[in-house]
């Protein structure tokens, strides 16, 4: 077990807990990203933590791939789906790069609050990219922090960086904006389609965006 899915396996005890707090942007974010579901679509959610978003858009689509690194946020999903009696959504503990996962083989894949803490952003657009359908699309909400944010936000994250400096917190922390995010999916080979700053506390950038024909 590596340091990174070590520290999402300790984090998934409260991470639901934890998250309560910025309720009102995960709220917002979803409900932009139902508008652009459809009941044939097969989604793939990549950082899929403890599963709550997956099944809350299972209703709307064919079927859902939950995936992450931390087994700890899997086992927590996937008590959620059988709780709510959800057979068309499978959690597995996996990662974006492995060969089981095809070539053009979803029509859209989320990323919800996660690419700011990814080691390398531009080989995961990338992948991506490559694992979505002909006009597949990508839907993603990311905290930028070096956006606007509340007093209490800004000294949180000042001991996050501290604590993610001296290793206590495994992870990349980065103060990204929303400039930052247009651009990884333009390189990336994707046009926005929509897109929005939800603040509360703290900004996070909400965007859906399709992928572009290759020439």
């Amino acid at each position: 077990m590596n340091k990174s899915e070590d520290f999402w396996n300790k984090a998934s005890k409260n991470y639901d807990k934890t998250e309560e707090r910025f309720e009102y942007i995960h709220k917002k974010a979803r409900e932009n990203t139902k508008k652009h579901l459809k009941d044939s679509h097969i989604v793939m959610d990549y950082g899929c933590g403890t599963g709550t978003a997956s099944c809350e858009f299972s209703s709307q689509v064919k079927e859902i791939q939950g995936i992450d690194i931390s087994s700890e946020m899997i086992r927590i999903a996937k008590e959620k789906a059988v709780v709510s009696k959800i057979k068309n959504v499978n959690f597995e503990k996996a990662d974006l790069f492995e060969d089981k996962f095809q070539n053009e083989s979803f029509d859209v894949i989320l990323t919800f609050n996660m690419l700011h803490t990814v080691p390398n952003p531009q080989n995961i657009v990338h992948r991506i990219n490559d694992l979505l359908k002909p006009d597949g699309l990508f839907i993603s909400i990311t905290p930028c922090l070096g956006q606007k944010m509340s007093i209490l936000v800004n000294l949180q994250i000042q001991l996050v960086r501290i604590l993610c400096k001296f290793g206590v917190i495994p992870i990349p922390i980065r103060r990204i904006k929303n400039s930052d995010i247009d651009i990884l999916l333009a390189t990336g080979e994707f046009e926005a389609i929509e897109s929005e700053e939800i603040f509360k506390g703290a900004s996070s950038y909400f965007v859906a965006a399709k992928k572009l024909h290759k020439t």
